[in-house]
């Protein structure tokens, strides 16, 4: 039997060592906090297997031949049993079930060791992250105020296992620089007003798809003019839906027609092959909608390469916003526009996703004025304003005493969903 010691930093660390060295049925007997982090000690899953009873199948003997005797017998009477088979039966019976009580043993222990493994990965999750205030205490408030901001706890994880060591100042200044890297945005309008082509705008009901269109359309006609630009929609269910565009159309006069299906749409797309820009106002439905996918559908089937963005709503949940992604990024999205900044509480969750997703940040909608409140996304103001709008008496504010306990929690669950997928 070769117990296995581990020692690593985290312990997501330990956990991927101990998967390279023993698999993914190994079992861990022990684990505990140490110098610069964890450790584990584990066994494979064989050697716990060689510990368990060992199932013996008894051997089935052939029948033992009758004699002439035994094998007559008297008309219309049934045959007497041989004493000696009778005999070898019951023994074999006998021997038989202590190996079936054997095997049941057996699996019975496995099954306890696998809770046990369970049990401890738990437990070794647990007091690494509630143990982190006091073991890495700028490591902590980065993680504070990720949650804080709105930011999801995956990707706060994610930073802080690569959180470079220094105080709490230089940790802060770290993260911010971090996000605001790895947040992708349109660097100048010359990538879509002046580029020209095909652009959808797709989300949800009243994520601000209609007035974002005609604030887009506002600022192409001030560039290239009203000739040159046209405006679709495929909003036939809302009652005046398409009315709406064909109001700002007209002040902007910019001609705007009315698609039903792919047909149409193939067939708009191409009486306007000579405009610079056409910009399409998609129906809004739920993302749980399966008439998304249909959409994401017509659009790719247009016989014209069109450029999908996603209006994400920044005062909707972080959950939420992640469930929009997964239903229309189907066959790929190139970019998104966060609207209604202007109502939103906190910026996290709507950077969060959109960093998470890659997804490229063009324009923020800052109200309901037409052109005015659109300005292209600027990194640093985002990432300020995310966590300039925490306040200390938000409920939502974790203290140093809350937070292990929160993440524990978050880890418990995620691994218990895992499972449930598994």
């Amino acid at each position: 039997m070769n117990v296995k010691r581990i020692v690593a930093k985290t312990s997501r660390e330990a956990m991927r060592q101990l998967r390279d060295a023993l698999g993914p049925d190994a079992v861990i007997l022990s684990n505990r906090a140490v110098d610069g982090g964890v450790e584990v000690l584990a066994l494979a899953a064989e050697d716990i297997a060689s510990m368990a009873p060992p199932v013996v199948e008894a051997p089935v003997p052939a029948p033992e031949p009758r004699s002439q005797t035994s094998r007559m017998q008297a008309p219309g009477r049934a045959a007497e049993p041989d004493p000696e088979v009778t005999i070898k039966r019951r023994l074999i019976e006998r021997v038989a079930v202590p190996s079936q009580e054997s095997a049941q043993l057996a699996q019975s222990v496995i099954s306890e060791i696998k809770s046990m493994q369970t049990c401890l990965e738990s437990q070794l999750a647990d007091l690494v992250w509630r143990d982190l205030p006091g073991r890495d205490p700028s490591g902590a408030a980065v993680m504070r105020d990720m949650l804080a901001a709105g930011f999801s706890a995956t990707l706060a994880r994610e930073l802080l296992e690569t959180l470079p060591k220094g105080d709490a100042e230089q940790a802060q200044s770290w993260m911010r620089n971090t996000l605001m890297k790895r947040l992708q945005v349109m660097q100048s309008e010359t990538d879509m007003l002046d580029a020209g082509g095909v652009f959808a705008l797709m989300g949800p009901t009243g994520a601000g798809k209609t007035t974002t269109t005609a604030k887009l359309a506002a600022r192409f006609v001030v560039r290239h003019g009203a000739d040159k630009l046209a405006l679709l929609t495929t909003d036939s269910y809302r009652i005046g839906g398409h009315e709406q565009l064909r109001i700002y159309g007209k002040i902007l006069g910019v001609t705007v027609h009315a698609v039903r299906d792919a047909a149409d749409l193939r067939l708009a797309l191409s009486e306007l092959r000579n405009k610079h820009t056409v910009l399409i106002d998609t129906v809004g439905m739920s993302q749980r909608d399966q008439a998304v996918a249909e959409q994401v559908e017509m659009l790719c089937q247009a016989g014209k390469p069109i450029k999908r963005l996603l209006l994400l709503n920044a005062t909707s949940h972080g959950d939420t916003l992640d469930e929009v992604v997964q239903a229309y990024r189907t066959r790929g999205l190139d970019g998104c526009i966060l609207s209604k900044i202007d109502e939103a509480a906190s910026l996290g969750p709507a950077l969060d996703c959109a960093i998470r997703h890659q997804l490229n940040v063009h324009y923020l909608a800052t109200g309901q004025r037409v052109p005015e409140d659109l300005h292209l996304a600027n990194r640093q103001y985002l990432i300020h304003r995310a966590f300039k709008t925490r306040t200390l008496s938000s409920p939502w504010q974790l203290d140093d005493s809350e937070l292990g306990f929160a993440l524990s929690g978050i880890q418990t669950m995620q691994r218990e969903s895992a499972v449930s997928l598994g």
